[in-house]
């Protein structure tokens, strides 16, 4: 045989089985090249029965592999002949059986039909019973991972985004299926079969049947080229390729089980391959040299086969072998490691842990093959380097083999997963699982506008003071049982105090009765510190240069020191008389008065502490709230501003302070725990004091955190739809804990202090501070030293994390222990520091970290520490009921928490807090740690989100719609009403499917959901702002917050949450979105060219009634759409989404105003920036054209030159009177009778094509409204109108309101009641009144509310600018049975953005058209459809509303004015149409929308739309503007009017 295989041979011709060839009709073209492989099978019944291509033993005899000498023999070179050679018979098809049971077979055959054409693999089986299902997915070259491709056959279905299900197709025994297979990248399918009706899968030995689809050589993948069949592989060879390729991994070393499951050993000789060359011959030891899996025998076989097919000859192939490597015979302690040594002396599993360092600290990224041998060799350097630097090779290894690090390591390859990124598997789940619809309801707080009187002892005080004239410093009430203390600033020691050891005692005197229920005649004296001992008029207060507390400050000591008291007089009948001290305090600079009382025997205190009265400088800063403190729950936050000044004693008194109030913070619904939660996050982000002047043992503080969590946890309990706001609350209170938890922050720095000798300078100081009161901070001092420790004492790293977490220098200092000194350590303290520290930082975290992650997770897990001084002893057991896996998840989180690929990680955290919601949602006994542990896990995921945005800045659409997925569910799973959220995530992922699928609407349906979810991010924050902020701005004034921080403070709670995040990623995709979708940066609502000068508004509603003196362009932020454009407008820019049909769009195309979306913050922040200069738009369809107009241009830029006004049109009105009837029906309409709206719906009566629907409609007509009026029984209320309707002539327009509310007030003449109805039933419309007088009421109070809507705002401002006389302006009421709509529609009949004739314009949504008509935010459906192809409409962008509204069989009433579709003014939609019974709100899933699903349906129901407006359009003769309705099906249409 020919030992030498020519040039166009192709490498994947070339394998050992044989394979059955046969014929094909329907394949007799070029076909491609292919392979079929299957695992191999052991068993007899396979057909053909031959060996896998990766055969699991060497071909020839078995090497030698014993002890003793080699066997001194060639090998025996073998003749290879091809699986299948397609290129030699273009009709040439690859086929093989197999067996599935004793009476099924299957058989796979591939081919190409043409050289173009895709790859066909045609699946047959002989199968009696039953239907079978491929279950199916691909492997691809670039990916060597499961996927799915984006092309399958129709009916397959999506089995849980993870593999696909393809139907077999059955004619008779035989079911036949084919697949295409069109995507280059695609190397294998893999598969398995599924009888569905017997629940049965067939695999091929209990794996995976494979398909592999190997391509050409290089001349070009589908092109065959032909080659000699026969080919001669030396054995020899593919044994040196198999050691050079273990020898390039690293010669990794196998556990003996791993080779005795699937390693072949390879002895190579000395006489075995003694090949002469240039190098001398190739050696190795006569024992094991090397070992390597059958997969890298086989694969060293490939790449010899590759360049075989290349052109090399086995000759040329031999010579580049043995001159590359020479084989040296292995060392004894080679032998013993299994490694063999470079010439550098660096062993290569030194190499392989430094590249394993190299990549943890670069975060595990996902290095390609070409970067793993890159990170190797940098490693090898690396090494190197040290190695020249005098380091020993045994110090080099002990260095970086400290620890687990060579177990990792040992653990990555063998899982073969090195430099690869591990995931979690997660579980399959319906989304709806996590659906919450927990509303929470806001109480307002009704305040009193009249002072409460002032008490006894107020009066008193005032009394006192305006007879002094002096300014008050400080006042307080402390309540003694049921009577009260007043404790004004006072000064000096007063006559007739006694001294005593370390305090002195004064005796109260007698002042005015208070009350007669106090029955004493023992003594009350106050006892109070003597900061100087022998000084009888000394000052009894603490310095406030040193801000330390008084010497010796202890109760207990206070008790022991008392010698003596003095008695109170009291009046002969018993009445206890008021008792005063007056204390002067000439000089000093003092901070305050600690204080008990004593009476006789009985010591009072204040719920067991001292009494304290803060002094100060000068007078008290008025402290006003603002406004009267509607919004919030002021009396809970006027009571937490009293007592302030005891909660900044210690964090202990401001827990069990916000304890004591957690009832009424409860009692007070959503407003009382919003104000607890702005108090503590003003304490948390240190705008309040945390410590003053009082020393707290730690387990007194990690018990009152204990009390108030546990209260909240009890809370969470039993009201769910406090949920989200209270986990914000618990975020900023540790987790506590009973017992000594607390106590060993003291005990445990004290070892620390001892076993590193290191007792004085700043650890002494922070020793101090931690015994006096320890605080979160010492979280942040405790991670400042171990940064600073680790970066080998950078002092500068130690301040950075102090700063960056928010502690200055001035904040050490400010301690009641202050922290002077920075910390110096000796570097031989280095290892024991980090050791205890990070012990240590466990212990503080357990008291003040309840939210950090690794805490969290051993408090919930469970752990015992034992030794070495820290937590010695403290046991945790784990919580009962957790999920099973649980513990592998929180391994899994752990491990990966620093990692810089971001998606497994957040996968992981997910899947953790998905796996926790069952418990979450009980009762369990240990809720509140479970909440902590969400808590820490939801955190997690956005400060990853955030690590990882480097690695998104230039990722591609679905890999940054996959982590909004991911973000969409985070944030759900942490919101008490999430049903948007979590219809925004089900349409996230469907458009995922879609890209998959290369949907050519992928993109334009993504742009939907994207607006969607930014809609639900705003109304997120918008929620937040109603709750949280009034409470901030009112406490935040009581309490003296700096204003800056108020201003800020919902912003940051936002901010600080995956809202963020989500919103961020939400930014970066939008203009990728966009660009794929071709949708551009704007949406040109009304082209208008236009130059102006350009003003910034918050919102167009807060300007709709000024009027600009010059041209104008606004760049709004908000737009509703229901608003007016304000006078002296020419352009109004906004990132806001109206649709295209709303009020105000069609009010700036009749205006020829500019109006359009701009979709590019970059764009509307240069506009902002340029705000008062002036600038030219030109606008077309899609786009506008902008640039500022120079000093230097002409002045004349174009109709609208800058400074000149638009004169508005005189509109006039002609006056309407009663008929004498006050109900008609639609014969009847007429233009003396009632509006365009009415007359239009009865001339489209019978003459629109039939399966156009018209409601059946009966009208109050004009006039009906001024009679009511003059009636006798609503004489009273027209008096009040006439006195509203002249403030309003003067300019008062608040009496709009009341005038609206005085109509709601009118009663129903019975004439009006008796026609209606007589009108209604004639008609064959349902009665209202039949159901029940109330329904009447209601029927009527909707009548009212459409003839009050005359005096709306938006309504009345139009007019007048206009110069439209509003006494004329006449209301009729069209009456008509609501359809109970599918969907609505309004259609334009000529293309509103473009002025084309040619084209109708729709938009759709689902329920009623309110929604449409409406402000309700969100874009409709809209289309086009040119009127010479009706069946085919183009969608131009999917629905983004998140609300629609539904009602039952009801009547609604609409406004029907004189003054709607004047020439020259558009009145239409000014005013109200409105409902018997209230719309049902509904959030809406668009995934089960068979209108964005169901592409048929779709394009059917927007075809009949586009026909319905133009048999319309054809009978006015005019363009028009239609509403309408669809209901099963069928087209209804409410209402037409001339398009304007």
């Amino acid at each position: 045989m020919n030992n030498c295989v020519g040039h166009t041979l192709p490498q994947q011709a070339l394998f050992r089985p044989s394979v059955v060839e046969r014929h094909n009709t329907a394949c007799q073209r070029s076909s491609g090249n292919i392979l079929c492989i299957v695992p191999s099978a052991s068993k007899a019944e396979d057909v053909p029965s031959h060996k896998s291509f990766l055969s699991s033993r060497f071909l020839g005899k078995t090497p030698y592999v014993g002890k003793g000498n080699p066997l001194k023999q060639n090998l025996r070179t073998v003749a290879m002949s091809p699986q299948a050679l397609l290129a030699a018979d273009p009709a040439s098809e690859l086929a093989r059986k197999f067996k599935l049971n004793a009476n099924s077979e299957l058989e796979v055959s591939i081919c190409r039909p043409t050289s173009e054409s895709p790859i066909q693999i045609d699946f047959q089986v002989a199968y009696d019973i039953g239907s079978l299902v491929l279950h199916w997915g691909v492997i691809r070259q670039t990916r060597r991972e499961w996927s799915l491709p984006s092309h399958y056959p129709e009916g397959t279905k999506l089995y849980k985004n993870r593999a696909l299900r393809t139907p077999f197709t059955k004619v008779g025994s035989i079911s036949s299926l084919r697949l295409k297979i069109d995507d280059p990248e695609i190397e294998i399918v893999e598969f398995l079969i599924l009888d569905e009706a017997e629940k049965k899968w067939y695999k091929h030995n209990g794996r995976n049947f494979q398909v592999h689809l190997l391509k050409q050589g290089n001349q070009n993948p589908h092109v065959s080229v032909s080659g000699n069949p026969n080919i001669i592989v030396p054995e020899d060879l593919v044994q040196i390729q198999a050691y050079l390729r273990w020898e390039r991994k690293g010669r990794q070393a196998y556990t003996p089980d791993k080779e005795k499951a699937s390693v072949a050993y390879v002895a190579i000789t000395i006489d075995l391959l003694f090949r002469e060359n240039d190098r001398g011959p190739i050696s190795l030891d006569n024992t094991v040299a090397c070992s390597v899996f059958q997969e890298e025998y086989e694969a060293a076989r490939m790449e010899l086969l590759q360049e075989i097919s290349r052109g090399m000859s086995i000759e040329e192939l031999r010579s580049k072998l043995t001159k590359k490597t020479e084989v040296k015979p292995a060392s004894r302690e080679e032998k013993t490691h299994r490694v063999e040594s470079h010439e550098g002396g660096i062993s290569d599993d030194l190499v392989q842990v430094q590249a394993f360092i190299r990549w943890e600290k670069a975060g595990k990224p996902n290095y390609p093959p070409e970067k793993q041998l890159m990170e190797f060799e940098e490693a090898r350097k690396e090494l190197q380097l040290e190695l020249d630097k005098g380091t020993s090779l045994a110090e080099l290894r002990e260095k970086i083999m400290k620890g687990s690090i060579s177990t990792k390591v040992l653990k990555q390859l063998k899982a073969k997963k090195y430099f690869s990124i591990e995931r979690i598997q997660r579980k399959e789940r319906d989304i709806m699982e996590i659906l919450n619809k927990n509303v929470a309801e806001t109480l307002d707080e009704k305040t009193s506008q009249i002072a409460p009187p002032l008490t006894v002892l107020e009066l008193l005080a005032k009394s006192i003071h305006e007879q002094d004239g002096e300014s008050v410093l400080n006042q307080k009430i402390y309540k003694l049982d049921n009577k009260d203390l007043l404790v004004p600033p006072t000064s000096s020691i007063p006559p007739g105090s006694l001294l005593l050891e370390k305090s002195c005692e004064t005796p109260f005197t007698k002042g005015l009765m208070i009350d007669q229920d106090y029955q004493t005649h023992n003594s009350l004296c106050p006892l109070w510190p003597n900061s100087h001992l022998g000084c009888e008029l000394t000052a009894a207060a603490a310095w406030l240069q040193t801000m330390s507390s008084w010497p010796g400050h202890d109760s207990r000591q206070e008790l022991q020191s008392v010698t003596r008291g003095c008695d109170f007089p009291v009046d002969d009948d018993g009445c206890l008389f008021t008792r005063a001290i007056q204390i002067e305090i000439d000089g000093g600079d003092y901070a305050g008065i600690p204080f008990v009382l004593r009476s006789d025997d009985k010591w009072i205190k204040n719920s067991g502490l001292d009494f304290y009265i803060e002094l100060g400088n000068g007078s008290i800063k008025s402290r006003k709230a603002p406004g009267d403190g509607s919004g919030v729950a002021k009396s809970l936050l006027d009571k937490i501003a009293e007592l302030e000044t005891e909660a900044q004693r210690s964090l202990m008194h401001r827990f069990n302070i916000a304890a004591d109030l957690a009832e009424q913070a409860r009692g007070s619904g959503q407003l009382g725990l919003a104000g607890i939660l702005v108090w503590l996050r003003f304490m948390a982000m240190r705008h309040l004091i945390w410590n003053k002047n009082y020393n707290v043992k730690p387990r007194e503080i990690s018990k009152a955190q204990d009390r108030l969590t546990d209260l909240l946890q009890d809370i969470y309990k039993d009201s769910p739809q406090y949920r989200e706001i209270l986990r914000m609350i618990m975020a900023t209170v540790g987790r506590g804990g009973e017992g000594d938890v607390g106590q060993r922050i003291r005990d445990e720095i004290l070892v620390i202090q001892r076993n590193n000798d290191c007792k004085g300078g700043m650890m002494e100081e922070w020793h101090q501070k931690l015994h006096n009161n320890t605080s979160p901070d010492d979280v942040v001092i405790c991670q400042a030293l171990i940064d600073y420790i680790k970066s080998d004492f950078d002092i500068s790293v130690y301040l950075d994390t102090l700063n960056k977490n928010g502690i200055t220098k001035e904040r050490l200092l400010s301690y009641d222990r202050a922290i002077h000194s920075e910390p110096s350590f000796r570097r031989d303290q280095k290892e024991g520091l980090l050791r205890d520290l990070g012990n240590y930082m466990r212990t503080l975290k357990a008291v003040h970290s309840g939210a950090d992650l690794e805490s969290a997770i051993a408090t919930c897990m469970g752990y015992k520490s034992e030794g070495q001084g820290f937590m010695v002893g403290v046991q945790i057991n784990p919580i009962r009921g957790l999920p099973s896996g649980i513990s592998g998840l929180m391994e899994f989180i752990l491990k990966h928490v620093e990692d810089k690929s971001v998606e497994p990680l957040i996968e992981g955290l997910l899947e953790a807090r998905v796996e926790l919601r069952p418990l979450l949602l009980s009762s369990h006994e240990r809720l509140k740690d479970l909440i902590f542990l969400d808590i820490a896990l939801d955190s997690t995921v956005r400060t990853v989100v955030e690590r990882g945005y480097e690695e998104l800045s230039n990722a591609e659409p679905e890999k940054l719609i996959y982590l909004i997925t991911l973000l969409l569910e985070n944030l759900a799973l942490s919101t008490d009403d999430n049903e948007d959220l979590i219809y925004c995530l089900k349409g996230w992922k469907h458009s995922m499917e879609m890209s998959k699928q290369k949907d050519d609407q992928w993109a334009l349906f993504a742009k939907s959901f994207l607006d969607r979810t930014r809609l639900a991010l705003s109304s997120k924050a918008e929620y937040y702002h109603q709750i949280l902020q009034p409470s901030a701005e009112y406490l935040g004034s009581l309490l003296d917050v700096d204003p800056w921080a108020v201003s800020i403070f919902t912003e940051e709670i936002i901010r600080a949450g995956s809202a963020a995040s989500l919103s961020a990623l939400l930014q970066r995709l939008d203009p990728l979105l966009r660009k794929v979708a071709h949708l551009g940066s704007w949406q040109v609502i009304s082209p208008v060219e236009v130059a102006g000068y350009v003003e910034v508004v918050e919102e167009l509603l807060a300007v709709q009634n000024k009027s600009y003196t010059q041209s104008t362009i606004l760049v709004a932020k908000h737009v509703r759409g229901e608003e007016e454009i304000p006078d002296g407008t020419v352009a109004v820019l906004t990132p806001d989404m109206p649709d295209v049909l709303s009020h105000v769009s069609v009010r700036a195309r009749n205006s020829k105003v500019c109006f359009a979306t701009c979709f590019d913050d970059n764009i509307l922040d240069e506009f902002r920036r340029n705000s008062g200069k002036l600038f030219r738009l030109k606008p077309t369809s899609d786009d506008i054209v902008y640039s500022e107009i120079g000093k230097t241009e002409p002045e004349d830029v174009g109709p609208v030159q800058a400074g000149d006004e638009q004169a508005p049109p005189s509109v006039t009105l002609v006056g309407k009177h009663f008929s004498g009837k006050y109900a008609i029906s639609a014969e009847e309409f007429t233009n003396e009778m009632v509006g365009a709206k009415s007359r239009n719906i009865s001339y489209l009566k019978g003459k629109v094509p039939s399966w156009v629907g018209i409601p059946t409609s009966v009208a109050l007509p004009f006039g009906v409204f001024e009679e009511v009026l003059s009636n006798d029984i609503n004489k009273e209320i027209v008096s009040q109108l006439q006195l509203l309707k002249e403030k309003l002539a003067i300019g008062e327009f608040d009496a709009l309101l009341n005038i609206r509310k005085m109509i709601l007030q009118l009663a129903s003449p019975i004439e009006l009641v008796q026609e209606l109805k007589g009108k209604m039933q004639a008609s064959g419309m349902p009665w209202p009144g039949d159901e029940g007088e109330h329904r009447w009421e209601l029927a009527w109070m909707a009548i009212k509310r459409v003839w009050a809507s005359k005096w709306n705002e938006r309504a009345y401002f139009s007019t007048r600018k206009v110069k439209l006389d509003h006494d004329y302006l006449c209301m009729a009421v069209l009456v008509q049975e609501i359809i109970s709509a599918d969907y609505a529609f309004v259609i334009h009949t000529t293309n509103p953005s473009s002025g084309d004739s040619s084209e109708i314009y729709a938009e759709v949504v689902k329920g009623l058209g309110e929604t449409l008509v409406g402000a309700y935010p969100g874009r409709a459906l809209s289309f086009v459809c040119n009127k010479n192809d009706l069946n085919s409409p183009k969608v131009l962008g999917f629905p983004s509303k998140p609300i629609g509204l539904f009602i039952k069989q009801s009547i609604i009433f609409r406004s029907d004015s004189n003054g709607e579709d004047l020439e020259g003014y558009a009145g239409a939609g000014l005013y109200d149409s409105v409902p018997m019974d209230e719309e049902e709100k509904v959030v809406l899933d668009y995934v089960a929308d068979p209108l964005i699903m169901d592409k048929n349906f779709r394009n059917s129901l927007l075809s009949s739309i586009a026909r319905a407006g133009y048999a319309i359009e054809e009978l006015y003769g005019s363009p028009q503007d239609i509403e309408g309705v669809v209901k099963d099906g069928k087209i209804f249409v409410v209402q037409t009017r001339p398009q304007m």
